[in-house]
Formats: C-alpha cells, sequence, structure tokens
C-alpha cells in the first residue's frame, strides 16, 4: 500500500537532509499549557507550537533523536519525532523530567503558563455561581530546575516579552543558567505568536545577533545551526574527533 503522501516528502527531506546533528539527543518543548479554572475554563495563552514544532522536525531531519513535549496545539505530530502531548505545566514538568535524563541539547520553547488556579472546580461553574475572582500560585519553573541540573547539556531558553527584549533575555539566560535565549518581541502584529514569521534575537553572554523577518522554519535551521557550532567547539575543547561540518 502506497504511504500517505505527506510521510512520502517528509522521506525524502530527510533523506536530502545533511545530517550534521547526528548523535545528538534533543528533548524540545513547545505549546502553551492550559491551567483550568472549572472543566470548560482556563489560563493559558496564544502559542499555537509552530515555533517548536519546526524546530523538533528539522532536528529530526538532520539526523538528531528528538523528543517533543508540547502542549495543546492543532499541529499534527512531526514526522520521525517521538511526540507526547500534555495538558498543564504539572503534566509538562512530568514528560520533560522523564526526557531530561538521556538528552544533550534542550530548547525549551513552550510558553509554559507562569500561573495556575489554586482550586479548580470539577463541572463547569455557572455564571451566577463564580467567584468575581480567581486566586492563583505559581507553577513549577521547568526551565529553572533543568537550569540547576544542567551538567554539560545544551540548554535554549526562549524569552516573549513586549519592552526591553534582549534586557530581559538576558536576565533570563543567567537567572536560569542557559547558554542562550531566543528572544522575541511579541507586541508586534506580523510576528510572535499564533504566527508564521518572526523576528528574534539570539542572546548568549556574549552577544546579542538579531535576526530578520523570517518565516519560523528558517529560524529553527539558523537556530540549528547556531547549537551545531557550539556542540562542535565544546566537542573540540574537550578533545573529541569532530566530523566534518555539512554545508546547508
Amino acid at each position: 500500500r502506497l504511504a500517505e503522501i505527506p510521510a512520502i516528502v517528509e522521506e525524502i527531506h530527510s533523506i536530502l537532509s545533511p545530517k550534521d546533528l547526528s548523535g545528538e539527543t534533543l528533548l524540545v518543548t513547545a505549546g502553551p499549557t492550559y491551567e483550568p479554572i472549572d472543566a470548560v475554563r482556563f489560563i493559558g495563552n496564544r502559542s499555537s507550537g509552530k515555533t517548536g514544532f519546526w524546530i523538533a522536525e528539522e532536528a529530526a531531519r538532520r539526523g538528531a533523536r528528538v523528543t517533543l513535549v508540547t502542549g495543546p496545539s492543532a499541529l499534527p505530530d512531526p514526522f520521525g519525532v517521538a511526540t507526547v502531548r500534555v495538558t498543564t505545566a504539572a503534566e509538562m514538568h512530568d514528560a520533560v523530567a522523564a526526557a531530561y535524563p538521556d538528552s544533550n541539547v534542550v530548547i525549551a520553547s513552550a510558553a509554559v503558563s507562569d500561573f495556575r488556579p489554586v482550586g479548580s472546580a470539577v463541572g463547569k461553574l455557572k455564571k451566577g455561581e463564580a467567584p468575581m475572582s480567581v486566586e492563583v500560585e505559581r507553577t513549577i519553573d521547568i526551565l529553572a530546575e533543568m537550569g540547576a541540573d544542567k551538567g554539560e547539556r545544551l540548554l535554549v531558553g526562549f524569552a516573549a516579552e513586549t519592552s526591553d527584549v534582549v534586557g530581559y533575555a538576558r536576565e533570563k539566560l543567567a537567572a536560569k543558567n542557559l547558554d542562550m535565549v531566543v528572544a522575541n518581541d511579541v507586541s508586534s502584529a506580523d510576528a510572535g505568536f499564533a504566527t508564521n514569521a518572526n523576528r528574534v534575537t539570539f542572546v548568549t553572554a556574549g552577544s546579542a545577533d538579531e535576526s530578520g523577518f523570517k518565516h519560523k522554519r528558517l529560524l529553527a535551521g539558523e537556530l540549528l545551526d547556531r547549537i551545531r557550532s557550539i556542540r562542535r567547539q565544546f566537542a573540540l575543547e574537550m578533545g573529541f574527533i569532530v566530523p566534518p561540518m555539512h554545508v546547508r
């Protein structure tokens, strides 16, 4: 029986792509989390998951073994990627904790909710019975937890900001022990959440490199190129034998 056309196309992409991430094991997080108020309402955000899905797919094409942990998203599972679907920040924490020990590169692009309701109603709260305020508490800081136990992993975070984008990214880089923060201004109407394009700044301890307005799939490839360079430099410093870089 003939395979589905999208599967054939993805297999061709995989065959033709350089395998410059072969031997790497990536953990990618994507999408929002939904923190329930009751059976039908939740605290969440407008993240579509596109950036993380395209990062995971491109990394798999380039030879990496990839696990994608994603919050609610309408996107199909990326080809060649082990995809774990979750809903809440607590569920994402557990799924990440399970995959983290075997990963040497982590790209945390998920827009995890910082807050959740202290209590969640079992059924739907009727309008006339619902309280006019919702008490919240902080969710687990998944990225900070990974940074505290980073070891020799390469850890990349994302920062969605509406002002002082690079400044806040640098604070996040230091506070969470990250190697890179991909910072983007989500106040722009044509980029950021739920769009196909973005403008980002790749922030490290020694640089802040702006990328032009690009499709998120192209940005995924650019990010992976930077990660490949960092991993190659690390291997050289450690005295490992590194295969030649592929030209993309």
